[in-house]
């Protein structure tokens, strides 16, 4: 099957700011971006206390809420957590995103993709695997430790894919592998959201934005099986992943 890639970008909510379709005239696909951006950021503002007691109760996930009607809770990455990086990084902005309440949290290691920048995987026999990456944008840029910078100023949406790709997938990206890119913006935060969707064994959805001297990925991969079972599922998370600015 002939994959066409797509390039498009759009607004949170559903503005469809530009589109430039591959050959074929075909239209770009308009991306995903749920309701849920707002609600998580409502959540933010009005229960980070709450979500933060909650995390020390027991038998309960630090940083995890209850789950909803529809089975995902939200995920906010508690203060203080290390991941795989060991001491010597400074305090790092809290993501979030909605994960399956049937998904678990597994331990990081250093020889995970994405190494000792690796943050949090979360896995699902049953669903696929998901990730986040939190990487020092001075990998990237020449600017000092106290820099405030957005994905934009880092890398292009193709650099992204294609220089850090590897990292992710293990592997190179060939172009073929791309069957869709895009931004989002979130007019909640003003962050730019870099998206893609890249086709094979696994099948993988990815995230990315910048926020001050930190780079965010988020990826959920899925073999032929989970992906078939799951992926409305593994849209609705990659969709939901979200950075808290701090005032």
């Amino acid at each position: 099957m002939a994959w066409r890639m797509k390039v498009h970008v759009q607004a949170r909510g559903g503005a469809l700011l530009r589109t430039n379709a591959a050959s074929g005239g075909e239209e770009a696909r308009v991306g995903r971006r749920k309701a849920m951006a707002s609600s998580a950021w409502a959540a933010v503002a009005l229960s980070r206390p709450a979500l933060a007691i909650q995390g020390m109760t027991a038998g309960r996930l630090p940083g995890l809420s209850e789950p909803d009607q529809d089975g995902f809770s939200m995920y906010m990455r508690p203060e203080g957590k290390s991941g795989g990086h060991g001491i010597g990084w400074s305090e790092i902005p809290p993501y979030y995103f909605k994960v399956p309440s049937t998904w678990e949290e597994v331990p990081v290691s250093i020889a995970d993709l994405g190494g000792t920048e690796l943050d949090l995987r979360f896995k699902s026999s049953e669903d696929g695997d998901l990730a986040v990456v939190v990487a020092p944008v001075m990998r990237f840029a020449d600017i000092g430790f106290n820099a405030d910078v957005r994905i934009e100023d880092l890398l292009s949406l193709e650099q992204l894919i294609y220089g850090f790709g590897p990292e992710l997938t293990g592997d190179t990206v060939e172009p073929d592998q791309i069957v869709d890119m895009h931004v989002d913006k979130d007019p909640e935060s003003g962050l730019s959201f870099y998206k893609y969707e890249l086709v094979g064994s696994p099948h993988m959805l990815v995230s990315a934005t910048a926020f001050k001297n930190r780079l965010y990925i988020m990826t959920v991969r899925a073999n032929g099986r989970q992906w078939r079972k799951s992926k409305d599922k593994l849209r609705t998370m990659i969709d939901s992943f979200g950075v808290v600015p701090k005032i």
